[in-house]
């Protein structure tokens, strides 16, 4: 591979790989195919390869039919000892296709599974098999399945072995072979088919599966010293507190044999790696703990594509295979270091990135947006901490004679490169990709300087403390939020440079300003005061409030409470506001993004008038599950203990249904128009609009936005009865119910759906039938942060609201153009372009004015020096504007013979000042610069500004300073002048 500069070993040093021509056996046929027929129960007796020596199949020639895996394309390598990464999984591919297995493609990284942020593992696609929410497909199957984790991302670069992106081969059984079968093809592939040597090869097992022990001794002849028994948290799987579970085991290769056996640890990294797992899925964990056999057992494995790479090709780590250290290289070439002979940190750094840019590229490759949340999230993070260690190393720009250009999609270039075998449509993305990198790199690079200046003193300040009290230097939790809160310094990267500096973080201060500032986005009227001055806590007195609200809009309640200012009250008369807590309520509560319900309180003896009202604005629930309704009294007193009737303003309720739904419909769209990677990211239900925050990294173009309405708009036709229910999380989750990334659930949710369209998990209220919404409307679309967008829409009531609004305004536009409505954008069009011609005659003529001006106070410039060779003329034009004060200037700059100053000013609007300063090279040569000098000058205004040495313009807002202003403007120049002409 080109670049690729691994140290090989010796020829005589390199492990024995078998050559790939076949053994006849009966499952040979004359073509030199291996026949689909499994070896079951035939263990190590057949050692098989898909093409004998002397009838290889020629390129481009297909497999039987009987042979053929559509979904995955493989290839043979014509070298028989090739370890390359690329022929180790098409080997293991190719070894279990020969038996049985159906081969399919890598999962995306980004899951279906609602309960996983990322695909971690490669049984993931096959999850609701395993636990029989489906039936299965196929017998038994084999995947290359590409993978992120990221909780051990600090141990990047420092092992040997941990990786954020890695690949994971895997052979699956659903209810086939089971643990003989798997435990026989693992050794038969590990040591014939990869050439590993027995002797280097351990087993672990769980300590109390002895079939899978005896299997390993007695049918596979592993010595009895190699196979080690351990506990449930390193050989037992689980799928959750219930579930599927079983034992595992486990293959090591053993990098130095010649220690022996005795006091052997398969945990010593510098001993051990392990490359396969094999999990012997058998049990269901129930409720009590206890364990059941399965009526279906499942065999789910695991082997490490970088791991074998290394054992294969005699490399000190997972880095320096063929599979990342061309990224290295890349990387080293643009830092202009040589990994060979560079230090321990170096290295470390160039891991980083040789890892990091890897899990980049295939996340963005598969749709996940750099973001705040969720997936994008973590594309971020890795982004920004390879961003951060390229600077460490000292790259600078892009590689390319641009110091201001981004380096990480010259680095991705050559993951796209490597990509071919692992996911072919990475190359069909990659100017997306590059694009993508290169604006959050550029991005990123402001935020790290303005923080690293911030960061550096932070910890100088630290550190000096610590010395001056000897004690541990530590980063204050609240500066650690500062950084992050005020100035977008990721917290992880913090830890980072405070960490190389030898300086602790206070991560429970950090916790407490982050809680802080939750607190405080709560807008007041959100919170709600239980404690009364004495400290008396009213909640511990009031149950939680049982609410209806789903099914009735109108009830008969218990006043259990009532405040006043936060403090309690047996009685509250008419005029005052008030919060009131019943024992049941139809109030929806505000949660979920919609807001509270509105309605009144109706109190009454018997009479058909109320004796007292009040009406309720708001909602909140405080304290877990009690509902304080606030409002003011309208009418009469309201006490505790009293009955009410509880009443919902039952048109504001359908207004917040429709739009609710409606937000539901907006997602699911946009998952369909512009790709299911996007997710929630924040929301509003009103009863006027909806509004509908998401993770996306561009505008959307108006054909996207009009798809999207279209969508909507026929699913609101298709007048779909919804459905809601009650369900356990797990199973919600396992239907497929979007859930809120980070958001809190308890063990039953509330699932909303639109059969056929969307399923969520929701507390809100929604209408019945889709038909309800009537339409809907798109009013906005803007970007509110890096990577959020905003979308604006209104359905129902206010959708027609909207367009009777819109209607009005068109004829009333109409009515004032004199043309039909079709006609308007033209004679607009028509307007505006008669508009900027007179404006331009406009500028002109006021130009033409300044100028002419100019000409008659171009006599008053004073002579100063000794020789009185400087002209200095600074003046106020009065109400002349920006453009024309320029002209002026600029006429006044060819008038005056060199060297000459002019400074002028003027007051074109309220609160308005322009200022403007013209200097011949005769006095820019004095060391007087014109951008500094009128910056100083405007700052007396109350503005800034600035420019070229010879001429710049600046603004104020305080046209009463001016003509002090232009006084220090013309004594400064006079006396700078004067000392220079001396």
């Amino acid at each position: 591979m080109e670049g690729l500069a691994l140290r090989p070993a010796a020829p005589s040093q390199l492990l024995p790989l078998p050559k790939l021509a076949a053994i006849p056996s009966p499952h040979n046929n004359s073509n030199g195919f291996v026949s689909s027929k499994p070896h079951r129960g035939r263990g190590l007796r057949f050692r098989t390869s898909f093409f004998s020596k002397a009838q290889a199949r020629p390129q481009g020639v297909p497999l039987p039919e009987q042979q053929q895996q559509q979904e995955v394309a493989v290839t043979v390598s014509s070298n028989p000892n090739c370890v390359s990464g690329d022929s180790i999984r098409q080997r293991f591919l190719h070894f279990y296709a020969s038996r049985s297995h159906k081969l399919l493609p890598s999962a995306s990284l980004v899951p279906d599974d609602p309960t996983v942020l990322l695909t971690i593992a490669g049984m993931l696609q096959f999850k609701p098999i395993f636990l029989g929410k489906v039936p299965r497909q196929v017998p038994c199957a084999a995947t290359a399945q590409r993978c992120i984790r990221t909780n051990d991302i600090d141990n990047v670069g420092l092992t040997a072995r941990h990786h954020t992106f890695f690949e994971m081969l895997g052979n699956f059984s659903f209810g086939d072979y089971f643990k003989k079968q798997a435990i026989l093809w693992a050794w038969e592939l590990s040591t014939l088919e990869f050439g590993l040597p027995p002797h280097r090869l351990w087993v672990s097992v769980y300590e109390d599966d002895d079939e899978a022990f005896q299997i390993w001794s007695h049918e596979v002849g592993v010595p009895v010293e190699r196979i080690k028994r351990l506990g449930e948290e390193d050989n037992f799987w689980t799928s959750g507190v219930t579930g599927p579970c079983g034992p595992c085991s486990e293959i090591y290769y053993d990098f130095h044999p010649e220690r022996g056996y005795v006091d052997a640890d398969l945990n010593d990294d510098t001993r051990f790696i392990e490359f396969y797992n094999l999990v012997f899925m058998q049990y269901n964990k129930k409720d009590d703990g206890s364990l059941e056999p399965l009526k279906q057992k499942n065999i789910d494995t695991g082997l490490g594509l970088e791991r074998m790479a290394r054992i294969l090709q005699q490399v000190p780590n997972n880095y320096e295979t063929d599979l990342i250290f061309p990224i290295i290289e890349k990387a080293s070439k643009l830092a202009n270091v040589s990994y060979g002979i560079a230090d321990d940190q170096t290295k470390k750094n160039l891991k980083i990135i040789g890892d990091h840019m890897r899990a980049i590229v295939y996340l963005i490759s598969d749709g996940v947006v750099p973001s705040n949340v969720g997936r994008g999230y973590v594309v971020r993070r890795l982004i920004r901490r390879v961003v951060r260690t390229g600077r460490l190393l000292g790259i600078k720009g892009d590689g390319k004679g641009d110091l201001e250009g981004a380096f990480l999609p010259i680095i991705a270039e050559k993951v796209v490169e490597l990509s071919t075998h692992i996911d072919a449509d990475v190359k069909n993305k990659a100017p997306r990709i590059f694009e993508e990198l290169k604006r959050e790199e550029l991005r990123f690079v402001q935020t790290l300087e303005r923080g690293e200046k911030l960061l550096g003193e932070k910890l100088a300040d630290a550190l000096s403390s610590a010395e001056r009290n000897e004690t541990v230097p530590c980063l204050a939790g609240e500066d650690v939020f500062l950084l992050y809160d005020t100035y977008g310094y990721p917290m992880e990267i913090t830890k980072e440079v405070a960490e190389e500096r030898g300086v602790s973080i206070d991560m429970d201060g950090f916790d407490i300003e982050m809680e802080k500032q939750r607190r405080q986005s709560q807008a007041a009227h959100n919170t709600v005061k239980l404690a009364i001055e004495n400290g008396e806590n009213i909640a511990e007195n009031v149950p939680d409030t049982e609410f209806i609200g789903y099914d009735r809009l109108h009830c008969n309640a218990m006043i259990e409470s009532l405040m006043v200012n936060g403090n309690p009250a047996v009685q509250v008369s008419e005029g005052s506001n008030v919060e009131v807590l019943l024992n049941k309520t139809p109030f929806y509560a505000e949660s979920g993004g919609q807001i509270a319900d509105h309605g009144f309180l109706y109190i009454s003896e018997g009479d058909d008038q109320p004796k007292a009202v009040v009406e309720i604005i708001d909602v909140q629930k405080s304290l877990g599950n009690i509902f304080v309704h606030k409002g003011t009294v309208q009418k009469g007193v309201v006490e505790v203990g009293k009955e009410v009737e509880a009443s919902v303003d039952v048109k504001l309720r359908q207004r917040a249904k429709v739009h609710h739904t409606a937000t539901h419909l907006l997602q699911a769209a946009l998952k369909q128009v512009i790709g299911q990677e996007t997710s929630q990211a924040g929301s509003l239900v009103a009863f006027d609009r909806l509004r509908f925050d998401f993770n996306f990294h561009r505008p959307l173009r108006d054909s996207e936005l009009a798809e999207i309405e279209v969508l909507i708009n026929g699913w609101i036709e298709d007048a779909t009865l919804l459905q809601t229910k009650v369900m356990a999380l797990d199973d919600a989750k396992s239907a497929g119910a979007i859930a809120m990334f980070g958001e809190k659930y308890g063990e039953e949710v509330r699932v909303v759906e639109v059969p056929g369209v969307s399923m969520e998990l929701c507390g809100g209220t929604h209408v019945n039938n889709t038909s309800e919404i009537r339409g809907f409307k798109i009013i906005s679309e803007q970007g509110i942060a890096s990577g959020i967008r905003r979308i604006e829409a209104v359905a129902g009531e206010a959708f027609i609201e909207y367009i009777n609004a819109r209607d009005f305004y068109l004829k009333q536009l109409c009515s004032t153009l004199k043309v039909k409505p079709e006609e308007v954008t033209t004679r607009i069009e028509n307007l505006l372009e008669e508009l900027r011609l007179v404006r331009n005659e406009n500028a002109a003529v006021r130009a033409k004015a300044a100028v002419y001006k100019a000409s008659v106070i171009a006599n008053k410039a004073l002579l100063v020096g000794d020789s009185k060779q400087y002209r200095v003329l600074v003046e106020c034009f009065d109400d002349v504007d920006a453009e024309s004060l320029k002209s002026a200037a600029e006429y006044l700059l060819e008038t005056l013979a060199d060297p000459a100053a002019v400074v002028l000013g003027s007051c074109p609007g309220e609160g308005k000042v322009s200022l403007v300063a013209a200097f011949t090279p005769g006095v820019v040569n004095q060391g007087i610069q014109a951008g500094k000098f009128i910056g100083q000058i405007a700052k007396l205004c109350g503005g800034g500004g600035g420019g070229r040495p010879n001429f710049a313009q600046a603004g104020g807002r305080k046209p009463e300073n001016l003509a002090s202003a232009l006084d220090k403007a013309r004594s400064e120049l006079m006396a700078t002048l004067c000392e220079k002409g001396n």
